[in-house]
């Protein structure tokens, strides 16, 4: 009898146990395209963006949140489900489809796709304050193919976070790319007609 009280108080503590290590699942965020038509002429070119380049403090999976001037924390349980440099470059590629007006963007390389542009970018800061909002900088180049000409510039947008999550810190950074994406449309708008 004691021995079936032993394996039964044992039992109790390795359930015990467990569910005390439990952890809590992990979310899964993504930045999005967030442009809208500005009424603007379609321009019929074709678009590749990439490389993307990020800062290596904020490349991971993980949301890097700054809790101090000179302290950030990294949350374990909330994290983007793509890497930041491919999900950067997914939503400029969403937001200049909408922009330009041509369905011919790309942000991997594709057989048969020869770009008319080229467009680089190098993000300097992507600071995230929970319940508060974003900050996104990015030096950014355009490049026509067939002549070599560029275009250079540099996009500093600030967000306010539309409530206390992540979700919201998501939705600021979406924003903020999408205010680049505008400052990169209008170069390439301006380099086609520059050489037209």
């Amino acid at each position: 009898m004691a021995r079936r009280i032993t394996q039964l108080i044992s039992i109790a503590l390795a359930t015990a146990l467990a569910a005390g290590c439990s952890t809590a699942p992990s979310r899964f965020y993504s930045l999005s395209s967030t442009s809208t038509a500005d009424g603007t002429p379609a321009m019929p070119a074709a678009v590749m963006v990439g490389p993307v380049t990020i800062p290596a403090s904020v490349d991971q999976p993980e949301f890097v949140v700054q809790v101090a001037p000179n302290r950030v924390e990294v949350d374990e349980f909330n994290r983007w489900v793509s890497p930041l440099n491919d999900g950067i470059a997914r939503a400029v590629a969403g937001d200049l489809v909408v922009l330009l007006g041509t369905p011919n963007v790309a942000s991997s390389q594709l057989a048969n796709f020869t770009p008319d542009y080229r467009v680089t970018i190098d993000v300097q800061r992507f600071e995230s304050t929970k319940g508060q909002g974003v900050t996104f900088e990015a030096v950014w180049t355009v490049r026509k193919t067939a002549s070599g000409a560029t275009r250079s510039g540099r996009t500093v947008a600030s967000e306010t976070a539309q409530g206390q999550g992540f979700d919201a810190l998501a939705a600021a950074h979406s924003q903020a790319i999408a205010k680049m994406s505008g400052d990169i449309a209008a170069a390439i708008r301006a380099e086609a007609e520059q050489k037209s």
